[in-house]
């Protein structure tokens, strides 16, 4: 049996790391339904401002639920809410770090606040937010 978390510190930190591949675009396509050409179509987006095909900016995002749902909170883990900024694009190929750092922690509510982040292999910042979750055990059952 997975054990939940009961109590955090402000403070703590955890990361997932990945290389957004060109496959990972094209699956993420067919499961959202996004087939915008800025994201499979290179010579469109050659044109753009981008200059070049890039990552879907919620499949990056996605990267965040993966360490909050696997790693800090962990199992047990329920978004209640998620606000992000994009800041940068990511392009197939790049090697994405999200990080997630615990700012709030509710005891008696059982929520847990985290500042989000995605970074780029050279430390730049991709995305930036703030994700609120819920441990499951404290809700109504």
């Amino acid at each position: 049996m997975i054990k939940e978390r009961s109590s955090f510190t402000i403070g703590e930190e955890a990361t997932v790391t990945k290389l957004v591949s060109d496959e990972d675009i094209k699956t993420f396509a067919r499961i959202s339904g996004d087939h915008n050409p800025v994201h499979m179509n290179e010579e469109y987006a050659k044109v753009t401002i981008f200059g070049g095909r890039i990552a879907h900016g919620m499949l990056v995002a996605s990267l965040i639920s993966a360490v909050l749902g696997t790693r800090l909170p962990g199992p047990g883990a329920i978004y209640l809410s998620q606000q992000l900024r994009f800041l940068a694009p990511v392009r197939p190929g790049d090697e994405v770090t999200a990080h997630a750092k615990v700012i709030a922690w509710d005891q008696e509510k059982g929520r847990v606040t985290l500042s989000t982040e995605v970074t780029n292999k050279k430390g730049i910042a991709v995305i930036a937010g703030e994700a609120q979750l819920v441990m499951s055990s404290y809700l109504k059952k």
